[in-house]
């Protein structure tokens, strides 16, 4: 008896958790993806990432922009317009660099690692008080100092690149 109580008790659990849900997404403000936009909130644009690294990856800044616009258009129902959007995400690479992470008893490195920095400026035209600017972020993996940088740059920049946009996506419209 105890029993068919529990899993009546835990079927109405259930049952209310299921009823409940899409009244909280139909607010506005609570999603599944972890965002916290505001339902009066339409339009994000996401300007071009400049490049003010001194080494030079050409793709990168691209990769970025194009990354964290399919990011936001895949989690979000905001609309990416070109100008004026109601967020603004205005960000540039500052730092592409190569670094010895791990070195062996022979003072030579065993492993090698690659990180990117970038900062940018988020605006919240309706909401401006969530705004903010010059914050940085940065991301790196690393690889085995066999390899050369050339035969594995383009898979560590779309890990680096990933992981870059999943912390802009949160610190923006997450708000983590």
């Amino acid at each position: 008896m105890k029993a068919k109580r529990t899993i009546w008790a835990s079927v109405c659990a259930v049952m209310t958790l299921v009823m409940t849900l899409p009244l909280l997404h139909s607010c506005g403000i609570y999603s599944f993806t972890g965002t916290s936009i505001d339902a009066d909130v339409k339009t994000v644009t996401i300007n071009y990432f400049e490049y003010l690294a001194p080494k030079m990856n050409p793709s990168l800044s691209n990769q970025l922009t194009e990354a964290l616009q399919e990011k936001f258009i895949k989690l979000t129902k905001l609309e990416l317009v070109d100008i004026d959007g109601d967020l603004e995400i205005v960000g540039a690479v500052t730092g592409y660099d190569m670094k010895a992470s791990a070195i062996t008893a022979n003072e030579q490195a065993a492993q090698n690692r690659l990180t990117v920095n970038v900062k940018i400026d988020f605006i919240n035209r309706l909401y401006p008080e969530e705004s903010f600017e010059s914050k940085s972020f940065s991301a790196y993996q690393d690889f085995d100092a066999s390899q050369s940088l050339d035969a594995v740059e383009a898979t560590l920049c779309e890990d680096i690149v990933e992981q870059l946009c999943e912390d802009i996506f949160n610190a923006t419209v997450a708000q983590w």
